[in-house]
């Protein structure tokens, strides 16, 4: 199946599935290079961001694990993801992605390596960081909310009420190659710090009582402003 017309089949049956939200989407810009940052709470956060609406030239990093699921594996082969081995140093992966920017494509990245199974932020990892380095493309955080209650909403014939807030972009200032690796630390704090203030406040986990969260939020009075809403 071809890519559009796989994304113009998932955005109709999310339509009539779930209640889908895109909130503050101006925030991502409708061309160029663009490195989305986003909390990973279930299997339906890559469609949630595959048909966001004013981009179709969306793409992610994928989990090799999920190839185990042949309608999984077919999605992501359709709409010609990226997998990545989280268990190795997938320089291929990392080359396709930065291949991806070059070409002016937005490209979804997970920080935390892996699915929450509490709901809450784990602990982030640096590889959004080092390609957005690599790459010279900014960061935009976003905030999933809702995707992790799919499962059981489908069960007892729910629609999902699925969210995704957008942030700011932002630069990843220059690393110190002297202190590289505290360096790559702090930025990928800063990268869940402004994920973890889009979310409420059940969602935080590792980075709830983080100082530079409560700074953001104080930046912004308190919580994070919602200019827009779009849906589905």
């Amino acid at each position: 199946m071809k890519r559009l017309t796989l994304h113009s089949l998932v955005r109709s049956l999310m339509r009539l599935i779930t209640k889908t939200e895109y909130r503050n989407l101006e925030y991502l810009p409708e061309h160029g290079p663009m490195i989305l940052a986003i909390n990973h709470l279930s299997r339906f956060d890559i469609p949630l961001l595959f048909v966001v609406p004013t981009r179709q030239d969306m793409t992610a990093l994928a989990t090799t694990k999920y190839k185990r699921y042949p309608l999984i594996r077919w999605f992501i082969d359709s709409a010609e993801g990226i997998w990545l081995d989280r268990d190795t140093a997938d320089f291929t992966a990392f080359r396709t992605a930065t291949e991806a920017l070059k070409k002016g494509q937005a490209l979804g990245i997970a920080p935390e390596g892996t699915r929450s199974l509490t709901g809450g932020l784990l602990e982030g990892k640096p590889g959004a960081v080092l390609l957005a380095i690599r790459s010279g493309v900014p960061i935009l955080p976003v905030g999933i909310t809702g995707t992790e209650n799919t499962a059981s909403d489908f069960k007892h014939f729910r629609k999902p009420h699925m969210m995704a807030t957008f942030g700011e972009p932002f630069e990843i200032p220059v690393i110190d190659r002297e202190n590289r690796e505290e360096s790559l630390k702090q930025a990928t704090n800063e990268v869940m710090c402004r994920i973890a203030v889009l979310l409420p406040e059940k969602y935080r986990g590792f980075y709830k009582d983080f100082p530079r969260v409560k700074e953001l939020l104080d930046m912004q009075g308190g919580e994070v402003k919602i200019h827009s809403v779009r849906r589905l």
